[in-house]
């Protein structure tokens, strides 16, 4: 499965009609420079959707109308010579699409040699400031990064701009499938699935434990077969684990997978007491939850439709991501434990080792059979802690923080996915800062500094920002 889709920009290249007459030749010599040097600089960053630089107001609206159809992501506005603001302005106020004001220039110093005919062609600046003032005016969001076209900083502020905008546009459309029903009296991640659907856009479906039953009773003997080869080839499969714990939690996977592809399902959550309300079921999916995270599909504890949703969202934008929890705080070192009941993002496990997979000694609730999980550690590196959550009057809110992942694990006789992580300050300070901005009880782990992204998304879906 695809973690994170190629982001797609259409770039809306403007001059000033004035120029056909004037200068005849200067567009044409602007469309030039853009193709040969400003399209490739954004290439890799993003799929590029460009015609021609347009001048006129009708000619702006049907370039905006043309990229909206054609599935752009993001808007990226870039002045060829100077254009007056309040032709674009009517497009800008009505798309939906994220838009970014880049400004940039083929010139990169003004020294004695600088001529006339340099001036002419890079003389956008003070369009793009036009533009930008109205916008403000207007109440029109947008972003504004000014470098030229080999400026690593001002192209990566860019890939950010365009790699959040992606992951907001899939977020829109998410779907989300609930198994079981949510864990009786949590409420940091109570919601209106209304409010959900208004904000987000996020839709979800109820998915039945009998249908999971049914599912992993039904799986072929061949696939089973070939998952649990998979099993034994990937994994360091503990001694006890016998061959029928290994094909009841491939029955298991396989049942999770079905559902996942049935409903379209780009995330999903599970209440794992809710498996236990029925006596038929033979195994838990923690080996399935683990495995569909490290291919791109979100995943939140006991019925939390939000992590659920937070756990997909941050692996289109910042891949690679997982679900967790703070389990216990680790004072002498400034750190905290991060465990749960047996998800984690398998596709983040430390490189040097196979990840176990091992038998719970004890069951977690009523099943048939023994239940499997993957102790996954996490490699050890820079990464971003962060959770999506609700806060006062209904606002989303991201609360992000940079962290490291220690070198820790997997430790001898745990069942259960385990790793840890030191803030970059003191750990009462982080966890009282933590608590202060609303932050619940699940969060999400990213491999390495996705702060700016965050940022950015929190702006793209009108959410509050809270960095720790």
């Amino acid at each position: 499965m695809n973690t994170s889709a190629r982001p797609k920009v259409g770039l809306l290249a403007l001059t000033l009609e004035l120029y056909e007459t004037l200068t005849p030749g200067l567009r044409a010599a602007r469309e030039a420079w853009l193709r040969q040097v400003l399209i490739p600089a954004v290439e890799p960053h993003a799929d590029v959707l460009f015609d021609a630089a347009v001048f006129r107001r009708s000619d702006i609206e049907s370039t905006v109308a043309g990229f909206e159809q054609a599935g752009a992501d993001a808007l990226v506005v870039v002045m060829l010579t100077y254009s007056p603001s309040q032709l674009a302005l009517p497009a800008l106020t009505r798309t939906r699409l994220p838009c970014m004001i880049w400004n940039t220039q083929e010139l990169p110093a003004v020294d004695q040699s600088f001529s006339q005919e340099q001036m002419v062609d890079n003389h956008g600046v003070h369009g793009t400031q036009d533009l930008a003032s109205v916008l403000v005016r207007s109440g029109v969001p947008f972003q504004y990064v000014t470098s030229l076209t080999n400026d690593a900083a001002g192209l990566a502020e860019l890939g950010d701009f365009c790699a959040a905008a992606a992951a907001v546009r899939r977020l829109r459309s998410a779907r989300i499938g609930m198994l079981g029903y949510p864990f009786p009296g949590m409420g940091d991640f109570a919601l209106d699935t209304t409010h959900l659907a208004a904000t987000l856009g996020c839709s979800w479906t109820n998915l039945t434990v009998e249908d999971y039953i049914c599912r992993a009773a039904a799986a072929g003997g061949a696939e089973v077969a070939r998952l649990v080869d998979a099993y034994r080839h990937e994994y360091d499969v503990a001694a006890d684990v016998t061959a029928a714990d290994l094909e009841a939690t491939a029955r298991a996977e396989l049942a999770v997978r079905g559902m996942v592809h049935d409903h379209a399902l780009n995330a999903l959550t599970y209440q794992f007491t809710a498996f236990g309300d029925d006596e038929r079921t033979s195994s838990l999916p923690f080996v399935a939850a683990s495995r569909l995270m490290a291919e791109g599909i979100g995943f939140g504890g006991e019925g939390d439709l939000i992590a659920a949703a937070a756990t997909a969202f941050f692996n289109w934008l910042n891949p690679p991501a997982t679900f967790s929890e703070i389990f216990t705080i680790d004072f002498a070192g400034e750190s905290l434990f991060m465990s749960h009941m047996g998800e984690a993002n398998a596709g983040m496990a430390r490189r040097d080792r196979k990840i176990p997979l091992v038998a719970r000694p004890a069951p977690i609730t009523r099943t048939r059979d023994r239940q499997l999980a993957l102790v996954t550690c996490l490699e050890p590196g820079p990464a971003t802690f962060t959770v999506l959550a609700l806060g006062p009057g209904g606002r989303w809110r991201i609360i992000a923080a940079p962290v490291a992942i220690e070198d820790y694990g997997p430790l001898s006789g745990f069942c259960v996915p385990h790793f840890k992580i030191r803030p970059h300050m003191p750990v009462r300070e982080f966890l009282t800062r933590y608590a202060q901005s609303g932050g619940p009880h699940h969060n999400a782990v990213c491999f390495g500094d996705a702060r700016r992204r965050l940022r950015l998304a929190a702006e793209l879906i009108d959410a509050d920002y809270c960095e720790i």
